[in-house]
């Protein structure tokens, strides 16, 4: 199993970079664990009090489960991992079934500030884009996925994603193996990262093949 995390600022493309591994490997061999999946449950709290959280620090991730459910898939087992919904900003009843794949994606803004986390990947990569454009994605993004208004969105971006951007995100870039500029636009990085990735593969399907021969 080859476990890649894939970092970035917020609106800097990695869903894109992560999408186009998907698509360049064969079907079903790449699990993705987002990391937003794992916010801590905030049930509990009034949900005025609840828009107030700040979702874009470490202590928002319950690393805690994460890291129990990479081990479980490093030992070939299945993991129920957990749902999260913007809207309510609450974890969900709901679980989404993950199987230990041939690749497993961990994707999220804080993937490499967890030191923990950082031991258990074969590959870091950090998605770099300008904060300009990362803020147009932003704006785009929450106004029509998470019903906030564009107000809303840069004040927050002002207040919340720029601090803890540079506070924590910005700083783990120095622990990545490879960093994407210009986001998911960089075909020469994905490409090189995609190969990387299936050569890996290839390799320890023939290491398997091998070991099976001399067993028999």
């Amino acid at each position: 199993m080859l476990v890649i995390g894939i970092a970035g600022g917020t609106g800097s493309g990695k869903t894109t970079v992560v999408n186009k591994i998907i698509n360049s490997l064969p079907a079903g061999e790449v699990a993705v664990m987002p990391q937003d999946s794992y916010y801590k449950d905030s049930s509990h709290v009034p949900p005025e009090e609840r828009s107030k959280i700040n979702f874009d620090e470490p202590d928002a991730i319950e690393w805690s489960l994460l890291v129990d459910h990479l081990k479980q898939l490093k030992e070939g087992k299945t993991v129920n991992m957990p749902t999260y919904s913007y809207l309510t900003c609450t974890r969900q009843e709901e679980t989404v079934e993950v199987h230990p794949n041939d690749v497993v994606i961990v994707e999220g803004i804080l993937v490499l500030t967890d030191p923990t986390i950082r031991e258990m990947l074969d590959i870091k990569v950090f998605v770099d884009a300008d904060p300009d454009d990362r803020l147009i994605r932003v704006i785009a993004r929450d106004c029509i996925e998470r019903g906030r208004t564009p107000e809303i969105v840069i004040n927050r971006y002002q207040e919340v994603l720029k601090p803890m951007h540079c506070q924590y995100i910005e700083p783990s870039k120095r622990y990545a193996d490879l960093i994407v500029p210009q986001g998911g636009s960089n075909i020469v990085a994905i490409n090189l990262l995609t190969d990387y990735i299936e050569s890996r593969l290839h390799r320890g399907h023939s290491r398997g093949m091998a070991m099976t021969d001399i067993s028999l």
